[in-house]
């Protein structure tokens, strides 16, 4: 009940209002049915902008950090996105890839929308990265298309780090729904899961127009970190600085 509050009445025009999104392909979105919407992840707003413009409910899978912040903050931040529909999943440790598939087939087996980002993190400078293959293993697994999103100026309008989006042109993009029934059966091939990942994302950056990196985003995150906490020790800052 609190999603379609949210969706019609609370956020999702004040969203339409603020961002004024320009949508394309919506056409592409099955209007019943099981279906994952892989998409890439410039922003937080990313996680209300598309719901509010489906006509179907679609459910993330939400890092876990969002649901266990403290005190009062954390357990409102908590609350919201539980009743907005979203699922918790750790991103930590060796069961937390399986977790996240559990998680997403039991939303595919009730017939609902799965929204995922394939990245599997917030891309941290814009451009898009190597999608990891758990999309793979539940297109395979539950046998439903993917319908490949771009988000196009989320990254602009709320960068990293900035918590009160800012004014700036939004375009959601749906490509055509991905068909991978040839590969039924094939989901435990290593070869096969990152062939039809690679696709999918190869679909997400035709839309998006990204300048693609072949790393994963986790990865390139640390190593800027690094060398930043390198750089900070080789020059500290003056104390007067």
């Amino acid at each position: 009940m609190f999603y379609y509050l949210l969706k019609y009445v609370l956020l999702g025009p004040l969203l339409r209002m603020v961002f004024r999104p320009r949508i394309e392909g919506l056409e592409h979105v099955p209007d019943s049915g099981a279906a994952i919407v892989a998409g890439n992840h410039l922003s937080f707003s990313d996680h209300f902008l598309m719901p509010a413009i489906l006509r179907r409910r679609i459910t993330f899978l939400a890092k876990a950090e969002y649901f266990t912040g403290p005190g009062l903050k954390g357990r409102l931040t908590a609350a919201f996105f539980r009743s907005a529909g979203q699922i918790p999943v750790d991103r930590a440790g060796k069961e937390a890839g399986q977790a996240a598939i559990r998680e997403g087939l039991g939303v595919l087996s009730k017939g609902e929308l799965l929204g995922i980002y394939p990245e599997g993190t917030r891309s941290h400078d814009g451009r898009l990265y190597k999608g990891k293959v758990g999309v793979a293993v539940m297109a395979l697994k539950a046998g439903v298309p993917v319908v490949p999103c771009a988000m196009i100026g989320t990254f602009e309008a709320q960068p990293p780090g900035k918590v009160v989006p800012r004014i700036h042109p939004v375009v959601i993009r749906f490509g055509k729904p991905l068909d991978f029934s040839r590969y039924a059966g094939m989901e435990d091939e290593k070869a096969v899961l990152r062939a039809v990942t690679d696709e999918i994302m190869y679909a997400i950056l035709t839309l998006s127009e990204q300048e693609y990196v072949d790393q994963y985003a986790a990865v390139a995150k640390a190593e800027q970190a690094a060398a930043a906490g390198e750089k900070e020790r080789r020059f500290p800052r003056s104390p007067l600085g």
